[in-house]
């Protein structure tokens, strides 16, 4: 399911535009688009992991779900997001160099 932040207007509590994002990011052993157009969030989850903060406040402020509404279904959203995040910290970031080192050699 494709889903966008609901909040005031375009941008979420914290003032950022919002985006659209799935209930879970495509599951591949290669980077997607979809890991692409979200590794501000990717970012974002693991600063907010990193500084201890509890998760429904991630979901909230990143996602723009009420985690008091749907908590099973918030804290799925998170929780397949930041196993994405931890992903390209270990895998998906060697693919975007290796891309990037191929584009310097042509």
């Amino acid at each position: 399911m494709v889903n966008k932040c609901v909040t005031s207007g375009d941008e979420n509590v914290m003032g950022k535009a919002l985006q659209e994002f799935l209930d879970e990011p495509p599951a591949s052993d290669r980077l997607t688009a979809y890991d692409r157009d979200h590794m501000k969030l990717y970012m974002r989850l693991l600063d907010a992991e990193r500084d201890g903060a509890d998760w429904r406040e991630a979901v909230q402020i990143l996602f723009g779900l009420d985690p008091e509404r749907d908590p099973a279904h918030c804290r799925s959203v998170h929780a397949s997001h930041l196993a994405r995040a931890r992903w390209m910290t270990e895998e998906g970031y060697r693919q975007l160099v290796a891309e990037s080192q191929r584009k310097t050699l042509s």
